[in-house]
C-alpha cells in the first residue's frame, strides 16, 4: 500500500470519528435540553401544588424561593403532535419566539370570560420550532392548557391562512374562550391561523 492511499484512509477514519462526535454531541445535547423542559415543567406543577395546599404564611417563602427557581406559569399541550411545552410570563424576556413559544401582548389569559389567548411559535427545523408540526393539525383535534391549577380543553374549530404582513386578523366567536395558534408557513410568505375554543375547565 503506498504512502498516498495510507493518508486517504486515516484521513477517512479520522472523518469518520468526528462526524460520529458530532452527532453524538448533538444528540447528548438534545437530550439534556428535553431533561431540563422535563424538569422545569414538572417544578411547575410542583409549584402548582404549593401555592394551593401551603396555607400558612411559612408558604410565602417556598413559593418565593420556587417562583426565583421557575418562571412558567403555564404548560401547553398539543397531544396530536406530541407537543408538552412550558410558557412564560408576558413580561419575561423569554417571552419571544426567538426562546419560547411566545403569549401576544394582545392575549387574554384562559380565566378571563370570553378572552382569547393568542400564543406564536417557529416552524421550521431549528430547536426554537416548536410549531414545526402544526400543520398536521386539523378540525377536532383537542389543545390542552395547564394554568393556575386548572385544565383547560380546547377543540380546534378554524384553520385558515393569511399573508405574513406583519398583522394577524383573526376569526373568532368573541363570545366562548378560545385558545388561538400562529405560526408562518415554512418556506412560504403565509401564515397559519388555528383557532380553537373551550370545551371544557377542570379543577
Amino acid at each position: 500500500m503506498n504512502q498516498l492511499k495510507k493518508i486517504k484512509i486515516i484521513f477517512s477514519i479520522l472523518l469518520i470519528l468526528i462526524s460520529g462526535y458530532i452527532l453524538l454531541d448533538n444528540e447528548l445535547k438534545h437530550q439534556q435540553e428535553q431533561q431540563n423542559e422535563q424538569e422545569l415543567i414538572e417544578e411547575y406543577y410542583e409549584r402548582e401544588v404549593i401555592d394551593e395546599t401551603i396555607p400558612s404564611t411559612d408558604a410565602t417563602e417556598i413559593v418565593e424561593e420556587v417562583k426565583e427557581q421557575i418562571n412558567y406559569i403555564a404548560v401547553l399541550k398539543i397531544p396530536k403532535i406530541d407537543l408538552v411545552k412550558g410558557l412564560v410570563d408576558r413580561n419575561s424576556y423569554f417571552n419571544n419566539v426567538n426562546y419560547n413559544i411566545q403569549i401576544l401582548d394582545s392575549s387574554d389569559m384562559p380565566d378571563k370570560e370570553n378572552g382569547n389567548i393568542i400564543l406564536a411559535s417557529h416552524t421550521g427545523t431549528s430547536k426554537v420550532a416548536f410549531f414545526r408540526h402544526i400543520d398536521r393539525l386539523v378540525i377536532g383535534d383537542e389543545i390542552i392548557l395547564d394554568y393556575k391549577n386548572k385544565t383547560y380543553t380546547y377543540k380546534i374549530t378554524d384553520i385558515y391562512d393569511i399573508e405574513k404582513t406583519g398583522k394577524a386578523y383573526i376569526k373568532r366567536n368573541k363570545d366562548i374562550n378560545t385558545l388561538t395558534l400562529i405560526s408562518c408557513r415554512f418556506r412560504t410568505n403565509k401564515q397559519i391561523i388555528i383557532i380553537s375554543e373551550l370545551m371544557m375547565k377542570e379543577e
